[in-house]
């Protein structure tokens, strides 16, 4: 039998994660099976997937090497499967540093939308800017996002709010997903607010987004799921649904921004129309969760929100796992609420935050967060035929990455078997 030939050769991990197992989501208890393997190594083949898995000494006899073959010794440090990060708006113009410091004052962030400021802000300032300027800022965003360890990206519209401007996004998120060496995965978050000129009739804004905006928006490549904002001051649950029921003829798999600041019955929608992931979630009880569950929705928790907002009300998380709902763990890195691209700093956050074990939260934010934007055959774990994502840490085990709460223990990125950063630092 022949040997594989491996481009890129991963050697002498300390720990290995490689969350090989079962290809469905993790819950309950296997929320926290990691696969862990001592002294391991990963050959990556010359099309950038996993070729070989295991001990160091049998990937050695298992493939072949040739000269052209990088051989990256991990010296006694641990090795993930790159993060996933599951939902972020990383498409915008502007900041909200002012509203920061509203906040900081005690300013409500529901107050400061309803007076025309936070989205509707960054809504202004991002129907200003260009194509290429939107995408030279998202380009960025995306830099410091793949230093930080996240191979894998998904970005929503939401900021435009117009056909134009929202079609002009989600071009900027397929600009992304061609040009970039991460995997980007578009949402299209038409009903992100209601816009200022239809204020006073918000259903003539859905019927927009039912009958303009989601026909168009599914024509564009690499747009494939369907989100609203379920919240006071934002969508009802009647609204929502009608959108998600539009998205679906349009083949955009539904998504649903839920109980995040008050318990609407988001949660309970999202069951009904099978939506992928419901986000958020401060605000669910045991009924919605068993919902979920039954509906097999993943709960996408974004702690990083809840804590720059100084939220008191967390997302029950370790409820959830032990009631039988995959948790999954992402940055929601936008201007107002969450600036945050760093998928390490989340880990910590649920850790000290939610109470979940390192493995737990490692699991949520790769090969969950991969499922919850229908990646999880191809991405989010270290196997044989997925995607060589790998990350290196400066660290012998996952679970310094909480312990060491903010610290840059990422070392080195590969995507698709490319190295992309090295100590720390893209390569040119």
């Amino acid at each position: 039998m022949r040997r594989p030939s491996a481009q890129l050769l991963v050697i002498h991990a300390a720990e290995l994660a490689t969350l090989a197992g079962p290809p469905r989501p993790r819950a309950g208890k296997e929320q926290s099976d990691l696969g862990v393997i001592v002294d391991g190594a990963v050959a990556i083949g010359p099309d950038g997937r996993i070729v070989a898995v295991g001990r160091t000494a049998e990937v050695l006899q298992e493939v072949s090497l040739t000269p052209e073959t990088a051989i990256l010794d991990a010296q006694g440090r641990a090795v993930i499967p790159g993060f996933v990060d599951p939902h972020t708006h990383a498409v915008f113009a502007g900041d909200r540093v002012a509203e920061f410091e509203q906040r900081l004052q005690g300013a409500d962030y529901l107050a400061i939308l309803a007076a025309g400021g936070g989205i509707l802000q960054t809504v202004q300032e991002t129907r200003a800017a260009t194509l290429e300027e939107l995408f030279a800022q998202a380009n960025r965003s995306l830099d410091r996002m793949l230093v930080a360890g996240t191979t894998t990206v998904e970005i929503k519209s939401g900021y435009g709010l117009s056909t134009e401007a929202e079609l002009k996004q989600l071009q900027v998120i397929a600009k992304l997903a061609a040009e970039r060496s991460q995997t980007v995965v578009g949402t299209v978050l038409a009903a992100h607010a209601v816009p200022p000129e239809f204020r006073d009739r918000p259903d003539d804004y859905v019927e927009l987004v039912c009958t303009e905006i989601l026909p168009q928006a599914s024509q564009i490549t690499s747009i494939r799921f369907c989100d609203v904002f379920c919240e006071v001051g934002a969508f009802t649950v009647d609204q929502a649904r009608q959108i998600l029921t539009a998205g679906k003829t349009y083949g955009l798999r539904p998504k649903l921004h839920a109980e995040q600041k008050h318990r609407l019955g988001g949660a309970a929608l999202a069951a009904e129309v099978q939506a992928v992931s419901a986000d958020h979630l401060e605000y669910v009880d045991d009924e919605d969760i068993d919902k979920l569950r039954t509906a097999g929705v993943i709960a996408v928790l974004l702690p990083g929100a809840a804590f720059v907002l100084r939220e008191r009300r967390h997302a029950p998380a370790s409820r959830m796992i032990e009631r039988g709902v995959p948790v999954a763990l992402g940055t929601d890195f936008n201007p107002g609420t969450s600036p945050i691209w760093s998928m390490p700093l989340i880990l910590g956050l649920a850790c000290l935050l939610y109470g979940l074990t390192p493995g737990e939260a490692l699991v949520a934010a790769t090969l969950n967060a991969a499922y919850a934007i229908g990646l999880g055959e191809t991405h989010g774990s270290i196997e044989p035929g997925k995607w060589g994502d790998l990350v290196i840490l400066d660290a012998p085990s996952h679970r310094y990455i909480p312990y060491y709460f903010g610290s840059p223990l990422v070392d080195t990125v590969i995507v698709k078997g490319r190295v992309m950063v090295q100590k720390g630092q893209l390569c040119q």
